[in-house]
């Protein structure tokens, strides 16, 4: 599937904030209940749309995923773990639709974000990832991105993962 990814327009937070619950109440069942258990409302996703980035994949009229990328350190980073740069970015989520995950929707999402990156321009793209069973981290790894940290935040285990711009390219092709 070439998968595209679209900047959201206010008129998609209520479907935005049902995919993202659908996503958590998912990943409850299957792992139990933990920090990616947490219902998204549409004032969320409103918040999101205003300090960040958020983009949106479709077919049809049907949201499949989202991605969310911003300038401004998530809360839950720490920099000092990352390889120093000046225009960091970070990605602050994947969401795919339950009934699409494992069909590769994840992974061009990914793809389109290091594009974004590219041309935000952007030195690295950084992101934590749950240090759980629910957690994204073997997905990125896959994907190119380097570990470079383990950290537990608010008694959240995390782990760091970075790829700096010159990695683009490269993991751009990974999985095409």
């Amino acid at each position: 599937m070439a998968l595209k990814l679209l900047p959201a327009a206010v008129d998609d937070a209520p479907a935005l904030a049902e995919l993202q619950t659908a996503a958590a109440e998912h990943l409850t069942r299957l792992h139990g209940v933990g920090p990616w258990s947490t219902r998204t409302s549409e004032k969320g996703v409103l918040f999101a749309m205003r300090n960040s980035r958020v983009f949106l994949a479709r077919e049809d009229r049907e949201i499949l995923a989202t991605v969310r990328l911003t300038t401004k350190k998530p809360w839950a980073i720490d920099p000092d773990y990352f390889t120093p740069c000046k225009n960091p970015l970070y990605l602050v989520g994947i969401t795919v639709a339950p009934a699409h995950q494992r069909q590769g929707i994840g992974r061009g999402c990914l793809r389109e974000a290091l594009r974004i990156a590219q041309a935000w321009p952007a030195d690295a793209l950084r992101l934590d990832a749950y240090d759980a069973p629910a957690g994204a981290g073997p997905f990125y790894a896959r994907n190119g991105f380097n570990e470079v940290g383990r950290v537990t935040y608010l008694l959240c285990p995390l782990i760091y993962y970075e790829l700096l711009a010159a990695q683009f390219p490269r993991a751009v092709q990974l999985g095409s």
